[in-house]
């Protein structure tokens, strides 16, 4: 299991923040956000029985159909714009669109999540391990979680007094945003490649 370096990975996050945020945001983003939670809580229900079917159906073809890989594409997709948007990294509302495409189609702008899907010829014995596999990204995460929750923090408090992120605590945040994402990716099965330990 050879991993790739971040920008190669076949699920990539790009979030363009602006410069200036409005002040306000940090303390009323998130509330906004509520109807895109709810959303988002019954996509998170439906990816994880997608991926227990796409479980079985790598194990017994070799294959991962299109449309479990879509449904995959959509909640990680759709999931990162709110999260963007909720995290006031950007101002504009997002989308309450379900598109099913590896391609980000652009409808939001400010956040490109990308995904090359990987279909045919997969690895049966990763696959079958794949949770194990993945426990040491998830030691990892559980700290660098725990770290981008104090830079969010921090964050809300520097967009209120100045109106603007830290650059480096941006980066931070969006490079751990970028890391689980790859690893949501590697664990849903998207794909067999094993995702770097990085936040680029």
């Amino acid at each position: 299991m050879e991993a790739a370096f971040g920008a190669d990975y076949p699920a990539s996050l790009d979030v363009d923040s602006p410069e200036q945020i409005a002040r306000w945001r940090p303390f009323v983003q998130w509330l906004l956000a509520l109807p895109h939670f709810v959303v988002l809580y019954a996509l998170g229900i439906l990816s994880g029985v997608v991926a227990v079917v796409s479980w079985f159906v790598i194990l017994f073809t070799g294959k991962l159909p299109i449309g479990l890989a879509g449904v995959q594409v959509m909640y990680l997709r759709y999931s990162n714009r709110v999260t963007a948007y909720a995290g006031f990294l950007l101002e504009p509302y997002p989308p309450f669109t379900f598109g099913t495409e590896d391609r980000d189609p652009g409808e939001y702008a400010g956040v490109r999540v990308d995904f090359t899907s990987q279909l045919e010829d997969r690895n049966r014995l990763t696959t079958f391990f794949r949770y194990i596999l993945a426990i040491p990204h998830f030691i990892a995460l559980f700290f660098v979680g725990i770290a981008a929750s104090v830079a969010w923090f921090i964050g809300a408090f520097a967009v209120l007094f100045t109106g603007s992120w830290p650059e480096g605590l941006r980066r931070f945040v969006i490079g751990s945003m970028r890391w689980t994402l790859r690893v949501n990716a590697y664990t849903v099965l998207l794909t067999d490649e094993y995702p770097p330990f990085s936040l680029d």
